[in-house]
């Protein structure tokens, strides 16, 4: 695939995979971006996943059209991008690896040796000429890894992005950018909100015309619109008013309220109200809800004078992404002694900026004209 004239995509899809990094399920499976640009010098830019290095080769071989490589350039040491570095360097042993010193060392750790005589370590601002392309090197670390870093190819506009502005699935699958990018961001970036935003600042003063991200499609058109995503997901701001109802229920009962809320909040309102099982959903898509909307609801009983295991695993989630910025309301359910809903708003006593309703739902077993008449109180304050 041609990114530009000079510029090759030479990635791989796969759809071997179930679960990515070992909890994200990906059902229209993953790409792993690889790119050459082309010119007096060649620069092959990361590798593959390592199932993968037959057919990365052979594109690779496909491009060059006899032609050897001059560098490789590792942005970022996750296996899923530099697997295949070894296998790289045996077929083309002449080639200078270039990539930040710490990813040097992590290659050590991963491979057992740091190519010493192949290294070219660099740092922020630095320049390679590859001729008619000048690469210039911004550091990314902890986006999402210490290592990382982008590269800005000045002659055809293009920023080769690492991690960010990439996606769950495949590029021979069609699917909506943003809700898989979403909940790749939420999930694996979130918790660098601002190690993005410091790298956002920098690529603000670039003329990037084309983002040629290590997962999911190449950005040419409209780019404002991801920038402005990442702008808001980074700044952990709601992208969108809305209410989330998170739930889980042991004999239905918890169950019946959250959808009496839900059912009241569509009667007397006019905003987008999504709801969550907690103990059947993705868990990866209700994070992603949680930091979409405006306005979260928290459902759950008493359990063992905690709150229930699905629930206290949903707000470790988003919590350690920094959650904030938020309304946040809770429905407790307690047959005796009712303690989920302070379990709750303990977990959040570090997250900034939460709004708490006044209004909290308590149930004793089972719902009644009190509890009813509190869930209807609680829309209202919502709305």
């Amino acid at each position: 695939m041609k990114v530009t004239n000079d510029i090759k995509y030479i990635g791989v899809n796969d759809h071997q995979i179930d679960l990515f990094e070992g909890q994200y399920i990906v059902p229209n499976g993953m790409a792993y971006n690889s790119y050459v640009i082309m010119d007096e010098k060649i620069a092959v830019m990361d590798s593959v996943e390592t199932g993968f290095t037959k057919e990365w080769m052979e594109n690779i071989q496909n491009v060059l059209g006899g032609r050897t490589p001059d560098y490789l350039i590792v942005h970022h040491m996750e296996p899923d991008h530099s697997a295949n570095i070894v296998n790289f360097i045996n077929q083309y042993p002449d080639v200078k690896i270039v990539a930040s010193a710490r990813a040097f060392t992590m290659m050590n750790n991963f491979f057992g040796i740091d190519f010493a005589e192949k290294q070219m370590v660099v740092g922020e601002g630095d320049i390679l000429s590859l001729g008619k392309h000048q690469l210039t090197f911004l550091m990314a670390p902890m986006v999402h890894w210490p290592e990382v870093m982008m590269t800005y190819d000045s002659a055809d506009k293009v920023l080769f992005s690492a991690d960010a502005f990439g996606k769950f699935g495949a590029l021979d699958v069609e699917e909506d950018w943003a809700c898989e990018a979403r909940r790749y961001y939420i999930g694996i970036v979130g918790k660098y909100g601002v190690q993005v935003q410091n790298v956002l600042k920098k690529v603000s003063k670039l003329d990037v015309q084309t983002i040629c991200p290590l997962h999911g499609p190449v950005l040419s058109e409209n780019l404002e619109y991801y920038f402005n995503l990442y702008q808001v997901w980074s700044g952990y701001q709601p992208e969108e008013e809305g209410i989330m109802i998170a739930y889980t229920s042991v004999y239905g009962n918890t169950k019946k309220a959250a959808l009496l809320l839900a059912e009241q909040l569509k009667t007397k309102g006019n905003i987008k109200v999504v709801i969550n099982d907690l103990a059947r959903c993705d868990m990866a898509e209700a994070v992603e809800d949680a930091f979409r909307y405006s306005k979260i609801v928290f459902a759950t009983t008493t359990y063992n004078g905690e709150i229930f295991p699905f629930m206290r695993e949903f707000i470790q989630h988003l919590t350690e992404r920094n959650f904030g910025n938020r309304t946040v309301a809770f429905i407790e359910n307690g047959s005796w002694a009712p303690m989920a809903a302070r379990v709750m708003k303990g977990m959040f006593e570090k997250s900034k900026n939460i709004n708490y309703t006044v209004t909290t739902v308590k149930i004793m077993s089972a719902l009644n004209e009190e509890s009813i008449a509190q869930i209807n109180a609680l829309a209202d304050e919502l709305l």
